[in-house]
């Protein structure tokens, strides 16, 4: 029954499965003669070693051969950092989502059926929210900057200068300097330059030292935003149809855990444009100073003048 309907694994030849639900087998059975309940296909598929599961991501794609000496300087960096009373923060973009009548996992308690639209056309809604984060590492609190543009390095600074001017230059009156912690791509990216005078830019405007660490490449989901902040997030929205912004803004505010970890949420109303390059001279003239070891994930944006 299942022989052309099981596909397997290449380098794992224990590895098998099959596209075919236990109502289907079922039916096929039945149609050849031997009818047959889906409890009873279940028992069959079990004494075959099969089981409802589901794909994990863990297989790793690569690992640079800086890997651990990066992961070991961050951590050095985070307590250095902490143990000074300076903010450590760690930035990332959460996942894009379309604003109106579409589809998202999870369930809600609701007195009706909930409707959306059978297909994810973004012509049909009314734009793209973007919530790029910041999280304080030390305070374990979190902020989400919403916007509806692009996913940038502009953006990026915005928001951590949001974060700072709205809660970071109360929370840590006597810092002079910041350590973000980053992945190295997307609007972060390592090597990148408009990034850079991006920072460099923020570190004039806020008058303090930013220092930068990026973890290696295929290391991203130890960032520490990735697992103390959004799969908070995407808990207290699961099931939320986000019809407008104020809705998706409303819902990633309600995130929190029982250590303490509260969500504040705002709307930067900026228009980011793609493709930008940084200034002709910029390389020539900027005041960021790359570490000696590992300079491509290492740096720091000096304010002028100082």
């Amino acid at each position: 029954m299942l022989e052309d309907h099981t596909a397997g694994d290449p380098m794992r030849g224990d590895v098998k499965w099959t596209n075919l639900s236990r109502k289907e087998v079922a039916e096929r059975m039945g149609a050849l003669g031997t009818p047959v309940s889906r409890d009873v296909v279940s028992q069959l598929l079990r004494q075959h070693g099969y089981r409802r599961r589901k794909a994990l991501k863990k297989k790793t794609m690569g690992q640079h051969r800086d890997r651990n000496a990066q992961f070991e300087k961050i951590a050095r960096l985070k307590k250095k950092y902490l143990k000074a009373g300076s903010p450590v923060i760690s930035i990332d973009t959460k996942k894009k989502e379309l604003l109106g009548d579409f589809y998202r996992e999870g369930r809600i308690e609701a007195q009706a059926t909930i409707e959306t639209n059978d297909h994810d056309f973004g012509s049909a809604g009314s734009g793209m929210v973007i919530p790029h984060g910041v999280y304080d590492v030390g305070k374990n609190q979190g902020f989400l900057h919403l916007n509806t543009s692009h996913d940038t390095s502009e953006l990026a600074c915005d928001s951590i200068a949001a974060w700072w001017e709205g809660h970071g230059r109360t929370d840590y009156p006597e810092a002079g300097k910041i350590l973000i912690l980053c992945d190295g791509g997307g609007s972060n990216s390592a090597t990148r330059y408009v990034f850079k005078e991006g920072l460099q830019n923020l570190a004039d405007r806020l008058g303090v030292e930013i220092r930068v660490a990026h973890y290696p490449p295929y290391c991203s989901k130890y960032n520490p935003i990735e697992h103390r902040l959004f799969p908070h997030v995407t808990r207290a929205c699961g099931g939320v149809i986000f019809r407008t912004l104020e809705t998706a803004r409303y819902y990633m505010a309600k995130a929190s855990t029982r250590t303490g970890l509260n969500v504040t949420v705002k709307i930067l109303e900026g228009v980011y444009e793609t493709g930008r390059k940084c200034a002709e001279g910029f390389k020539e003239s900027m005041k960021i100073a790359f570490d000696k070891v590992l300079p491509k994930w290492n740096y720091r944006a000096i304010p002028s003048g100082s």
